[in-house]
């Protein structure tokens, strides 16, 4: 059974990759390695001893998209990651986000259609509920405006897939709406790769922790929670991997209960951007230099996920500690720099 990756050297896709190797299934990855690096094929091949199979294109090119589909007719699922995500930089940039994260997501549906690929899962985002208004977010809260472009981005991308689905009865759609992945796989073969200075929490805490950056700045402590520093469910990445191969089953096996369903995928629970810090000092040893600053464009106060439906309807649930999460991502850190 071959699955197409989009996006498939990227961060959540590499570890995804890893665990549908784990699981039997063949992987092809096209990427346009805008976010990533070819090194990853490595490190996915020293975890699992298979080399994925790989191809560099632009998804946004309708003609080369079609043309990858028509070369690969045994394609049996597709799991769509490529994206552009940083939630600061899509404030900056919104026409860059919007061309690329919706060309590709409506490209790869038209190929889907075309050459009779039925299943898809998507890389959606709990960004899509917005500042929610009661807390946790369950899969019934409504969907708010999102905070910025990349969210926007998210909730055109599942309201385009659920359309489709309406008037395509042949095919299957599953979102995972996930909260804020971090970490790296516990061998230090893979992990977080940002390009340039990181727009993510953990990368620019590691890289502060080992000295390439001289301070992380924390953004805002000034909100509406115990610390004052915004509240997020923060998952292991493995964990979320693990998540996608269990919605592939879920459609291969036909045991989906509508052709378009959504889960959020997170651990129930909520930490802060200082509980964060001082739990990767804790696990590490190592003192972290931050600074308060002035809150971020584009960032909500608090989110965290009620799991209760992906626990019992797809029998997932997030296992890894806080702790052992973030001494992965510092294993990372110190494989990066040697």
């Amino acid at each position: 059974m071959k699955i197409f990756v989009t996006g498939g050297t990227g961060y959540i896709g590499s570890h995804t990759v890893v665990e549908l190797q784990k699981n039997g299934y063949d992987v092809i990855i096209a990427d346009n390695l805008v976010n990533s690096s070819l090194d990853v094929l490595d490190g996915i091949e020293k975890i699992t001893g298979i080399r994925p199979e790989f191809e560099e294109i632009d998804l946004t090119d309708r003609e080369v998209t079609r043309d990858f589909f028509a070369r690969h007719s045994d394609l049996r699922a597709v799991i769509h990651f490529a994206a552009l995500k940083a939630v600061g930089e899509s404030v900056n940039k919104p026409l860059e986000y919007y061309f690329n994260n919706l060309n590709s997501l409506m490209n790869v549906l038209t190929c889907m259609r075309e050459f009779k690929v039925p299943n898809l899962v998507f890389s959606s985002s709990c960004t899509v509920y917005g500042q929610a208004d009661v807390l946790p977010v369950t899969e019934k809260t409504p969907r708010h405006e999102a905070e910025s472009p990349y969210g926007n981005t998210k909730v055109m991308s599942e309201d385009i897939i659920r359309d489709l689905m309406r008037v395509e009865p042949d095919m299957k759609a599953l979102a995972l709406r996930y909260f804020n992945p971090i970490g790296a796989h516990p061998t230090a073969f893979i992990g977080e790769l940002p390009n340039g200075v990181p727009n993510n929490l953990i990368p620019y805490l590691t890289q502060t922790a080992i000295g390439i950056r001289e301070q992380l700045s924390v953004f805002g402590d000034d909100y509406n929670t115990p610390d004052g520093s915004p509240l997020r469910d923060y998952i292991d990445v493995v964990d979320l991997a693990k998540a996608h191969v269990v919605a592939i089953h879920r459609l291969l096996e036909g045991k989906n209960k509508k052709n378009y369903e959504f889960f959020n995928i997170g651990t129930g629970k909520a930490l802060s951007v200082l509980e964060i810090i001082h739990a990767f000092e804790r696990a590490t040893g190592v003192k972290v230099n931050y600074k308060i600053v002035g809150r971020r464009a584009g960032d909500i106060e608090k989110v965290w996920a009620d799991t209760t439906l992906a626990n019992n309807e797809l029998g997932w649930k997030a296992v890894t500690p806080i702790e052992e999460t973030l001494a992965n991502a510092w294993k990372w850190q110190q494989t990066l720099n040697k």
